[in-house]
């Protein structure tokens, strides 16, 4: 009897102990992307300006530069929301939308609602969505979009045994109609996004609107994650149809996963910042760099680049991300870095911008979680005039942030540094 007792009370025990270890299993296998990861900086053969870097560009990153398109700037909700519903409810023939985060909200149902209309009106619309980033959106859209005839997928949803999972997000932003328009950048379907950045409840952040041969690219990278979730193969002129030159902008649009290819953006920045000669400008809504881009950006510095960087000031959406930035400033700081912090409301651009020629954009932060933990998409242009208005719009918002000393770094009290270095612990998650 005593042994029966003391087996039944084991048995629970030995269970949770099970259960604890497999979780922790999971949970580990999570924090790590199961490729290589670029160990050491890459070697300087070329810069910017030449030939070869256009055509590495090209060849290491996948897919080409190709000349004939027109890429239109919109700054913050007023300016990037109307476009993006215009195209939509302008839709012929397709409609692929790819978010990260789509919450409640007023602009949430306009999208919701063009959406289910072009649906009705017989447009093949595929909305492919992060069960993580559109936790928070109105299930009933989801239903009403469905009853039409939109196909919606959740990208990865979250359950106790896929949590291997869990740390992959798809992080894209883009909407492509037609096969012809093209828009991605920075923004979210939520309230934060609307409006003009006048204050810290509206966000100030940067989209494009594409035309020409690149928005393909674009369409093949939606379709990388569509077929993913859905296995259907989306093809023919409805996707693809041909796109007649539209500008004198050169562009390409590549991707990053840890499925397949998880160190196309670190690559990308390396060699970028690897080349640069001149100037390294960066809009940056998480900057978190790993050592090696931290070298990199130093190596720059070092022969005599400009690095200036805008970062979010007191308005962010998660502290602990600002913290653990702070933290890794202070070599960059005294080797002649400029760090801005935007004062006005939360900063959620992401921009690069090298020697007035490369400009990138799309959904990548830069830091570890953008480089090798989510699925990302971003358009290079390399091109002097797009470089050159981009530039203009970096130098407006540096009237709007306050710039940060290597002595003010140094000298912060010693509550932030501790606070800044324990979350600098878990910067490979930021």
């Amino acid at each position: 009897m005593r042994l029966q007792r003391a087996f039944r009370g084991r048995v629970p025990f030995a269970i949770a102990i099970a259960l604890l270890t497999l979780a922790g299993t999971l949970i580990a296998g999570n924090f790590k992307s199961g490729e290589k990861r670029i160990e050491a900086r890459i070697e300087r053969l070329f810069s910017t300006d030449d030939p070869r870097f256009e055509r590495e560009l090209s060849l290491l990153l996948g897919p080409p530069l190709i000349a004939g398109n027109r890429i239109q700037t919109l700054q913050n909700g007023d300016a990037i929301f109307p476009p993006m519903l215009a195209a939509i409810r302008g839709a012929k023939t397709s409609v692929n939308f790819e978010s990260y985060i789509y919450w409640a909200g007023d602009i949430g149902k306009s999208f919701a609602e063009a959406l289910t209309e072009r649906a009705r009106a017989g447009v093949k619309v595929h909305v492919l969505l992060d069960a993580v980033g559109a936790a928070k959106m109105d299930g009933a859209w989801i239903s009403e979009m469905t009853a039409a005839g939109v196909k919606v997928f959740k990208y990865h949803p979250v359950s106790w045994y896929d949590l291997d999972r869990l740390n992959n997000r798809t992080h894209r932003k883009l909407l492509i109609v037609d096969g012809a328009i093209g828009f991605t950048g920075g923004v979210g379907i939520a309230p934060e996004w609307t409006g003009n950045a006048q204050d810290p409840d509206h966000w100030r952040d940067t989209h494009f609107k594409v035309e020409g041969p690149v928005v393909a690219q674009m369409q093949a990278v939606f379709l990388d994650n569509w077929i993913k979730v859905s296995g259907e193969v989306l093809h023919g002129d409805a996707y693809f149809p041909a796109v007649a030159a539209a500008g004198t902008e050169r562009a390409q649009t590549f991707s990053s996963s840890p499925t397949g290819g998880s160190e196309s953006m670190a690559l990308m920045y390396q060699l970028a910042i690897t080349s640069a000669s001149r100037s390294i400008d960066l809009s940056a809504a998480y900057f978190v760099p790993d050592e090696l881009t931290q070298r990199t950006l130093l190596a720059a510095l070092h022969r005599g680049v400009s690095v200036r960087i805008i970062v979010p000031g007191k308005h962010i959406e998660l502290e602990l991300t600002r913290s653990a930035s702070r933290a890794l400033w202070g070599p960059l700081l005294a080797a002649g870095a400029r760090i801005f912090e935007y004062e006005p409301t939360m900063y959620h651009c992401k921009v690069l911008i090298v020697d007035g020629l490369l400009t990138s954009v799309g959904s990548t932060n830069f830091d570890n979680r953008s480089f090798r933990l989510n699925d990302e998409a971003s358009m290079n242009v390399l091109d002097t005039a797009f470089a050159s208005a981009q530039t203009r719009l970096f130098e407006e918002d540096l009237l709007h942030a306050k710039g940060v000393s290597f002595e003010q770094w140094r000298t912060r009290p010693v509550r932030e540094k501790v606070g800044d270095w324990l979350s600098s612990l878990i910067g490979s998650q930021l």
